[in-house]
């Protein structure tokens, strides 16, 4: 980045600031003009000094030539105006008053809006530019630099910065020259007068400034604090699992609040002074006015300066403090911006980056070869040596093990195969290319590297896995063309990339497939190869499917259901599952699924909202259910207060009455007790939050004998009415069940089903999910399940994922881009033993051909690897894997046949 704040505005926005400078200096004529006026009206057409002579005309309009007298000796009138009485003169000046009123408005309208656009596009350059230089942090910078504190640097604290940047030229341009027009005009006016403003404004650019150096300290400090806070409190979510477990609430709270009272105290200072030096700038800005009329009227009384000149001058004062009041906030903000500049550029220091990246495609060839390592020194960050002078060379591709003694040295090796590191002494070389030097795009395309931790992104499985085939656009998608234009042009003026990112990225030919389908195919095959053959098919069945994405999905599970339903009824299971029929109630469902008769779509229909929302509460109105559903909902209430009392809110009872939580029960006592003293029925809130009990309610789950048969004969008949008034009000927010249809917001189990498991028989999910299962294999559509399954949603971080799942993606997002060379250090210690062993197989076949690195725990695991490299004692020695036996000549025996892997060995 600049050092410079304003040498980095300059240099990307000359050409706009040099545009509103132009509008700038334009408008200062009008503005003259319009301070002049006043004076005009007052003297020629109330005090009547143009018609003083005794003339009943005078000249309205008259145009001439700006200092035509100086130039030419005469004066050059380019329109002679009209004549015009009295009375037409006073409404022609102010009418032409309000004209130069609405001109400036416009000026200063186009400016703020110019400057506006201006502030914005920069903010998202800086923005840009910062991300990108995060894209280069070192891996030791890395280790330094807090995510949280980053991004609120990128989203909070370069905000003042970019609204800054529209008034960085432009504010004191367009402020200081309508001040010194103000100015101008006063002593042209009054020499004294004038020269008393200027006095005041002097005091003001004088004083004010020197106060406000102290809030340019205070305000740097609280921009650390709050950095360092953001930092800290994103440090204990990250880690609120060790403060649970240790119950260290306290010790956090304390912490917190020790924080935040020191930020408190920061900014209970700056507003202090901030308000002191507001107080003595009000207050300068008020003398000003006190010495206008006590001194101008003394000159007016003397005969001195008219009346005229008198209304002018302070008219025109008028307009002097607001342009100098903004002038010194606006040096108050360049001074803060600059620190906020200086942090943020001190942030991304140069020495954190790693150099600007190559240009795409160059050095691109394949990473075979010769790899050797020569001299090879690291260190941890306390300076003890990991490695020291080690080297050796091996034949790539290889598949080849890394032994440690117990120690950091063999991961410390991989990393720095892997690029992770680039603080060591020495030299690495693949082939004829240095290691340090491969560029960003090779190192991405030909190389992987799986650590102890799998960083997932926030999405779906099929995102996360085809991550590294995202390198550039292979196809446009389709664009307005006026669309289109306009982020083009916005994007090349802001420096950001002119790529879309809707357009198809996902290059399928990386992972060998020829097309989408077909990489999809790859992909499950190799989640199955990494232990997730049951988790992506339960995954897939808890999916959804898109008739309009999958229309033969769609059609198979519509003849599934109906193979299912009869598969149920040969095994003498049909009890087990109770169908979904539009004529009548689903015992097995809520109260709330049996009205609506589908899956809620919008927000405003789901769980508790439902009990809120008026088209739904208008249907019960009109079928007499509301006081119905209300006594129901009461009667819940008071069974749950009574089951409930005393048990502390983890019990399992919660969550098997999944009406209230422990933390409501009081709400609702209270809510019974109002409704004991007015026995007039329940309304308002408490009438909503009744109704919401029974929607949620299942009678063979929860036993509580609240619907018989009649009830559930008028929640069947309601159940017309919720659909039709729903579909009457434009969107109904509800996805009904089809028995021909496949319903889109229903999971594929769901669909399958078309119905709901008996809560009454023991083992019944189990015994219904085999026999899904049977019929999905009868029909062969697990494999379009499990492509289903790539759409599962992993959350946050993977946090929706158990640790085993999201090392298993992140394994398999290394292997799709199908890498030359595959470092695996850590990546398998979620799993078991035995695990491990059958991955590590499983990896290696994938990888054949291609190189592999595998950090090991002991040479147990190392039997089927080509090749070893045990780290013992800070040194690098190249051995034969367990159960082989190496040649006199160094050449290592694979059985029987001789492979030429290790070209040399320096212990």
């Amino acid at each position: 980045m600049e050092r410079s704040l304003f040498r980095y505005i300059w240099r990307h926005s000359r050409r706009d600031q040099l545009i509103i400078f132009a509008v700038v200096l334009a408008s200062l004529p009008f503005y003259f003009a319009s301070l002049d006026l006043p004076r005009r009206i007052v003297n020629e057409a109330i005090q009547g000094r143009a018609f003083e002579r005794g003339q009943e005309t005078a000249p309205f309009l008259v145009l001439s030539v700006p200092w035509s007298e100086w130039l030419f000796g005469h004066r050059v009138e380019l329109f002679g105006g009209f004549q015009v009485d009295r009375l037409t003169l006073l409404f022609g000046l102010s009418g032409l008053f309000l004209l130069l009123v609405l001109v400036n408005g416009a000026f200063k309208y186009w400016i703020n809006v110019a400057k506006g656009a201006l502030g914005e596009r920069m903010l998202r350059r800086m923005r840009f530019e910062l991300f990108s230089l995060t894209l280069r942090f070192t891996p030791e910078a890395l280790r330094d630099v807090k995510a949280s504190e980053t991004a609120t640097i990128i989203k909070d604290e370069v905000e003042p910065i970019g609204g800054f940047i529209g008034d960085a030229f432009t504010l004191p341009l367009f402020l200081g020259t309508q001040a010194a027009t103000a100015l101008i005009f006063i002593l042209v006016q009054n020499l004294w007068l004038g020269l008393l403003a200027a006095a005041v404004v002097g005091v003001q650019f004088t004083i004010i400034p020197r106060l406000r150096r102290e809030l340019l300290r205070l305000g740097k400090q609280r921009q650390l604090a709050s950095r360092r806070l953001a930092g800290r409190v994103s440090e204990i979510v990250d880690g609120i699992e060790a403060v649970k477990v240790h119950n260290a609430h306290a010790w956090e709270r304390a912490e917190i609040g020790q924080r935040l009272y020191e930020l408190f105290d920061l900014r209970f200072r700056i507003y202090k002074r901030k308000f002191m030096v507001k107080f003595l700038n009000n207050l300068l800005a008020q003398l000003t006015p006190f010495f206008f009329y006590a001194v101008g009227g003394y000159f007016a009384l003397r005969g001195q300066l008219d009346i005229g000149q008198l209304v002018a001058v302070i008219a025109a004062y008028r307009e002097l403090p607001p342009p100098l009041k903004e002038l010194i906030d606006w040096d108050q903000q360049r001074l803060d911006v600059q620190v906020k500049y200086d942090q943020v550029a001190q942030h991304f220091a140069p020495e954190r980056l790693a150099p600007e990246p190559e240009t795409e495609g160059e050095d691109d060839g394949p990473l075979v070869g010769q790899l050797a390592v020569r001299d090879l020194t690291a260190r941890d960050l306390h300076g003890q040596a990991l490695i020291d002078r080690a080297s050796f060379a091996l034949e790539l591709p290889a598949h080849i093990a890394l032994v440690g003694d117990g120690g950091p040295g063999a991961s410390a090796l991989a990393r720095i195969l892997a690029r992770q590191t680039t603080e060591f002494a020495g030299e690495v070389r693949i082939g004829d290319r240095d290691v340090r030097e491969l560029s960003r795009a090779t190192a991405g395309r030909r190389m992987a590297y799986a650590g102890v931790e799998a960083i997932l992104f926030p999405g779906t499985v099929r995102d996360n896995l085809v991550y590294g085939l995202r390198h550039r656009p292979l196809r446009s998608a389709a664009e307005d063309a006026r669309q289109k234009a306009r982020r083009l042009v916005e994007a090349r003026r802001t420096g950001n990339p002119i790529e879309n990112i809707a357009d198809c990225w996902i290059d399928v030919s990386l992972a060998g497939a020829a097309d989408e389908e077909e990489l999809d195919l790859l992909l499950i095959d190799l989640l199955r190869r990494l232990g997730l053959k049951d988790d992506i098919y339960r995954w897939g069945l808890s999916g959804m499917v898109d008739p309009g994405r999958h229309p033969d999905l769609a059609d198979q599970i519509i003849a599934a259901r109906i193979r299912l339903r009869t598969r149920l009824a040969a095994a003498d299971m049909a009890d087990l599952v109770e169908p979904f029929d539009v004529e009548r109630y689903n015992r097995q469902a809520t109260v709330a699924e049996n009205l609506l008769f589908g899956v809620p779509t919008s927000r405003a229909l789901m769980g508790r909202n439902l009990a809120e929302h008026h088209v739904f509460r208008e249907a019960l109105d009109a079928e007499g259910l509301t006081a119905d559903l209300a006594r129901m909902g009461a009667r819940i209430a008071e069974t749950m207060i009574e089951i409930f009392r005393g048990l502390p809110p983890g019990h399992p009872l919660f969550e098997q009455f999944s009406f209230i939580s422990a933390e409501e029960l009081p709400d609702y006592e209270a809510i019974l007790r109002r409704h004991a003293r007015r026995r007039d029925g329940f309304k308002g809130q408490d009438l909503t939050r009744l109704l919401a009990l029974p929607l949620a309610y299942i009678e063979p789950r929860h036993r509580l004998g609240l619907i018989e048969a009649p009830l559930e004969e008028r929640l069947v008949k309601a159940r017309r009415a919720v659909r039709d008034r729903l579909e009457r009000s434009g969107d109904p927010g509800v996805e009904f069940y089809d028995v021909e249809r496949v319903c889109a917001a229903a999971p594929l189990k769901d669909n399958l089903l078309f119905g709901r498991i008996s809560h009454r028989t023991a083992n019944a999910q189990v015994r219904v999910t085999e026999a899904i299962t049977g019929v999905v294999e009868e029909m062969g559509l697990r494999p379009a399940i499990e492509r289903v399954a790539l759409d599962h949603q992993v959350g946050p971080a993977g946090r929706m994922l158990t640790a085993a799942q999201r090392a298993s993606i992140n394994l398999g997002r290394c292997l799709a881009k199908r890498p030359d060379i595959f470092i695996l250090d850590g990546a398998l210690a979620p799993f078991g033993e035995t695990q491990r062993k059958d991955l590590l197989v499983s990896l290696l076949e994938a990888s054949r051909g291609r190189t592999m690195v595998a950090v090991l725990s002991s040479d147990r695991e190392s039997e089927s690897f080509d090749v070893v490299l045990r780290v013992e004692d800070m040194r690098v020695v190249v051995g034969e894997p367990s159960g082989r036996r190496t040649s006199t000549d160094g050449a290592v025996q694979h059985g029987g046949s001789r492979e030429k892997r290790v070209a040399g060995e320096v212990a």
